[in-house]
This record gives C-alpha cells, structure tokens and sequence, in this order.
C-alpha cells in the first residue's frame, strides 16, 4: 500500500467513524447515520469537492464491513494502461497530439470524424482521454514561443495589488430550496489581507461588483485587480467601474492557475479552517451565514500568523503598517454609489415609457422617441434616474401606474398666442385668393377705359 492510498483509506475510516465504532445497529439507524455524515463538509485528500453522496459512504461502510481497513483503499480498473481503441486509431490519435501538443479532445475527435477513422460518435471523450492521459499526452502544453517564464513576486506595499476569485461553496436552505453558494473575495497582494468576501448565490458580475464596492469602501482603492478571465470579470460593467476609479484591471491567461496561487492558498486554509468547522444546520439564512464569514475573517484569520508574511507578522498588522501607502477614496466617495449604477440605452416610447427588466417605467414626456440611458441600480432592481447618452441628467423615472394615469390630467401644447393685428385675424387662404383677383380684375378694367380715353 502506497502512501496515497493509506491517506485515503484513513480519510474514509474517518468519515465512517460514527459506524465503524458500532458493535450492531439497529433497524433504519444505519440510514439516518449515513444521511447525517452526508450533510457534513470535508477536506477530502487529493480532491476539490467538500461533500460525499449517502451512496458512496454506504459503499464504503460495506467495503470496511468485508474487508476491514485494507478494503478501504482505492481499486485499480482491471484494465488500467489498456485501451478499446484499435491500434490504428490509437496511432493516429498519438500523430494528430503530437504534430500539435495544444489541440483539445474535441479538436482530435473532429479530425478522426472528418478522416473517416471513426465514426461519428463512436469514440467518446473519456476513451481518448485515459489513452492521452496513459501516454502522458493530456496535459495542456504550450509551444516553445508560447512559454511564459513564471516568477514569484509580491507587491511593495498594501494596496498596490488586489486578486479577485470565486470559490465554489457547498448548499445551504433558502427560502426557495436548497441553493449552491459561491464565495467571492478580494485578497490584498502584500498583507494577505481580505478586503472584503461575501457568499453569494451566484458568481455573476453583479455578484462580484457588490462585493468590489464593499471592498472599496473598507480598504480604499488598489492600483491593480488581477482577475480571473470568465465572462463575470470580462462583464463591460466592472470594466467600466474599474476605469472611472483608475484601476487597472489585469486578466489571468486562460488554463494558467498559477497566476492567482494567493487566493488559490487562501482557500485551501478556508476550506481547512472554516468550511469544515462550519455547522450547516445551525445556518437560517445567506446573511446568517455571511455574519460568521466575517467574523472569522476579522477575529481569526486577520490577526492570525501567515507564513507567506515576513517576521512572524499577521494579515491586519502587515496592512495597517503601510496605511500611508494605501490609496483612499476621498472625492471618490461622495458619488460611489453612482459609480456602481449600470446604464442602458433605451428608445422613449409614444406613451412616454421606457422598459427595462420586464417592467415598464415612466420618463419627463418630452423625451418621446429620443435615444437615452436609463440609469438603474441593479442590486436593489430600480431606476433612478434618465439621461443622454453623453451623460447629462434629463430627469426622474417612475415605475409606471397605469390606474393613476387613468385619472392624471395630461399635459396639453400650449395654443400660440393670437396675432396683434386684428386685420390679420380674419385670413385666410380663400379670402386672401378672392381679394387677390378682385384686384387684378380692377387694374384691367381701369387699362382698358384708359385706353378708349386716349382713343
């Protein structure tokens, strides 16, 4: 028995203490432990999950029950290091990742489909990974120009850098149901120190913004945020919050971990040192939960000894030594709330009406079939306010009543003001035509008897 192998066998017999220490059970008690054990979170050896299935302890208590604790430990397949794929194939497979070490399964399982080697759907993608896998091909490997050298590094002072992830939490009750929660946290670069994490019920940019402002306004505002690359960091929202409080925003590579190893570190010891402390059924709610998050955070993890941190210094005394260093948010916090509102092109309607999030809200009716941007506030689902698309206040927005306008006086064009000359009161185009004539009709009948006068 190797020494992974015992690590885990030793891990399982822990998990099935409350049965392995039972001399008998009595009838049902063997399902309400095992369902007991299944709610508990654990640091599970050489695996990112917190959480085991009622299915698999129960297969492991039997396993314990046949075999004891040798039986614990992990099966070898029967097959392991052989392939169903025909020699040929596997030839192929071994030429197409070799003539190019970046190309993904789909990329291999295409260009077999398209040579007419395989099938199409036939060769699955688990297959072709424990073969790529077997001959040491399945890591993702990059060209020589591609090699990016990789270097420790830590910022001069507090404040300088902040890295931003979200860590994928275990369920607890909510009103709707049982709901997956995620931990997003902003971590200083040269402290260690968590500037602001919050769980959440989502990893959106919403979700991230939130925690950002939160951050901003306890520990000011850092030079950079070095982020992860998904489409919540990639969101036009934060780019543009970032941008408006001159923070530079900096994406990790693609498949490239290492570029956040801090935060990474931290939550190995969250996971260590909370998660596994934490007792889901004592949690009432989201908030409930968010409360002992930041205690510990506060009580705990800041003023324990980090040993990423020189001279035996801990997380919130590394800070507050370099506070002259930290950038505040000074003119920035009388209007950061507004920095965190989201706009939205809108077109006014005939009725004076903008939609936004399937509702429909009322703006200063003279804005009718003019481009805007609706200002709302995302976090609470409101509009506040309407203006140009340069950024000018054009005025309130109302969440629209329809009964109300039922009995609302409209507002009426005012009728242009009547002309001084009363004479001028009096035409118009069919009077102005007939004088017109009458006229002509004189001046000819006057030509003519001056010319029989003359005669």
């Amino acid at each position: 028995m190797n020494t992974i192998d015992k690590e885990i066998a030793l891990f399982r017999l822990m998990v099935l203490g409350p049965l392995a220490s039972r001399a008998a059970l009595s009838r049902g008690e063997l399902k309400k432990i095992v369902r007991e054990l299944a709610q508990n979170t654990y640091n599970i050896p050489h695996s990112k999950r917190v959480h085991l299935s009622e299915k698999t302890i129960a297969r492991w208590y039997y396993l314990w029950l046949r075999g004891g604790f040798d039986a614990l430990t992990p099966k070898k397949r029967a097959d392991t290091g052989r392939s169903q794929i025909s020699e040929s194939i596997q030839a192929a497979i071994l030429d197409l990742k070799k003539a190019n070490p970046s190309r993904s399964l789909n990329t291999l399982k295409y260009l077999l489909e398209e040579s007419g080697l395989v099938a199409n759907n036939t060769l699955s993608r688990a297959s072709l990974h424990r073969f790529l896998q077997h001959n040491d091909l399945s890591k993702r490997t990059l060209s020589d120009a591609e090699t990016i050298e990789r270097r420790s590094f830590v910022a001069a002072h507090a404040g300088e850098i902040w890295h931003g992830d979200v860590m994928h939490g275990p369920m607890i009750t909510t009103p709707n149901g049982q709901r997956k929660i995620y931990l997003v946290s902003l971590l200083d670069d040269a402290s260690r120190l968590i500037a602001h994490s919050a769980f959440c019920l989502g990893e959106t940019a919403l979700d991230i913004e939130g925690v950002l402002k939160q951050a901003l306004l306890k520990r000011g505002i850092p030079g950079r945020l070095i982020v992860d690359n998904g489409p919540a960091y990639r969101a036009s929202s934060l780019r543009i919050i970032c941008a408006k409080l001159d923070i530079r925003l900096v994406y990790c590579r693609p498949y490239e971990p290492q570029g956040k190893g801090k935060l990474e570190r931290f939550h190995r010891t969250f996971r260590e040192l909370f998660l596994s402390e934490l007792n889901l059924d004592s949690i009432k709610n989201l908030g409930d939960l968010n409360a002992r998050l930041w205690a510990w955070t506060e009580q705990f993890y800041h003023q324990r000894v980090h040993a990423g941190l020189p001279d035996g210094t801990t997380p919130i005394e590394c800070w507050r030594r370099d506070l002259i260093h930290v950038r505040p948010l000074g003119a920035y916090g009388n209007d950061i709330d507004d920095h965190f509102l989201h706009r939205v092109k809108r077109q006014v309607k005939k009725d004076g009406t903008v939609s936004w999030n399937s509702r429909l809200f009322e703006v200063p009716y003279e804005l009718v079939d003019q481009d805007v941007q609706l200002v709302v506030d995302p976090h609470d689902n409101t509009a506040v306010k309407v203006e140009s698309l340069t950024g000018d206040y054009l005025g309130a927005v109302h969440l629209l009543d329809k009964k109300s306008n039922c009995h609302r006086k409209r507002q009426r064009p005012k009728a242009a003001p009547a002309p001084t000359d009363s004479a001028m009161s009096e035409t118009n185009i069919v009077d102005t035509a007939h004088k017109s004539h009458t006229k002509q009709q004189i001046i000819h009948e006057l030509n003519i008897n001056t010319d029989e006068e003359d005669v």
